[in-house]
């Protein structure tokens, strides 16, 4: 198994691609902390069923005490944190007709939502590891991006500026960490119709994003988790301030 004796920590993982990122690594071996602000248990219960070792927390990714609890906890528990997937993010929780707007009629309690989540909650979950993965002498932070990053959908800005500075941290991270053997990488998504997706955009849009593909199939939320797991794995050792964009070529990086 690719990541036994490893301890990973996912962010956002009560649903959607949290909890498959959070399945898959427990496949390959991997203790893992899942956290979210809603109800984790259930996807404990079905690590757990596959013989895997869990810790379940409630933890607000905005909140400094809710991360830093969420790494002492890691901890304390397991002795170690190899891994780091900062998948928590928002996009289909706001309402589309408060979501999907020109530019002018974005209201600014969306914007500081989506920032607070998609930039500050990557840092804030980076700074809290980075001191237990300096301390052991390595570790592998996965932060999660969008292909909207590069492409800067102008009906929902926010969300790309958002995954644009996740971009940009990621590099920061690299660039600082690096001497302590810590790899800091991105994956960019393209559109995959997740639960949260589906409550943000309609069935024609799908059609016409994969469309613009060069490979004419819907990407799959398995397909994101096969790249979060090789940035992860030991395979990815020498790869570091990088964004891998799994988005069937629609747009080339």
């Amino acid at each position: 198994m690719r990541l036994e004796n490893k301890v990973a920590i996912v962010t956002g993982s009560a649903r959607g691609l949290g909890r498959v990122f959070a399945l898959r690594l427990a496949k390959e071996g991997a203790r893992l902390t899942i956290c979210d602000v809603h109800d984790c248990k259930p996807v404990a219960q079905e690590i757990e069923a596959l013989g895997g070792e869990v810790l379940a927390l409630k933890t607000d990714v905005t909140s400094e005490k809710d991360t830093a609890a969420m790494a002492q906890e890691t901890f304390d528990r397991f002795g170690r944190i190899d891994i780091l997937v900062n998948n928590a993010g928002v996009i289909g929780t706001i309402e589309v007709k408060d979501f999907v707007k020109p530019v002018e009629e974005i209201v600014s309690a969306d914007w500081d939502r989506i920032l607070a989540v998609n930039i500050k909650g990557v840092f804030l979950c980076c700074k809290a590891v980075i001191p237990y993965m300096k301390k052991q002498g390595s570790g592998k932070i996965v932060n999660l991006a969008s292909t909207t990053a590069f492409t800067g959908l102008p009906e929902f800005i926010h969300y790309s500026t958002s995954k644009g500075g996740v971009v940009t941290m990621t590099r920061g991270l690299a660039t600082a960490l690096g001497e302590f053997n810590i790899n800091v990488n991105a994956v960019a998504p393209g559109l995959i119709m997740t639960e949260a997706m589906q409550s943000a955009f309609s069935g024609e849009y799908s059609e016409w994003v994969v469309g613009k593909q060069l490979l004419k199939k819907s990407i799959e939320p398995e397909d994101i988790a096969g790249a979060v797991l090789f940035l992860a794995s030991d395979e990815a050792d020498m790869i570091t301030g990088q964004t891998l964009a799994v988005n069937g070529g629609e747009y080339l990086h």
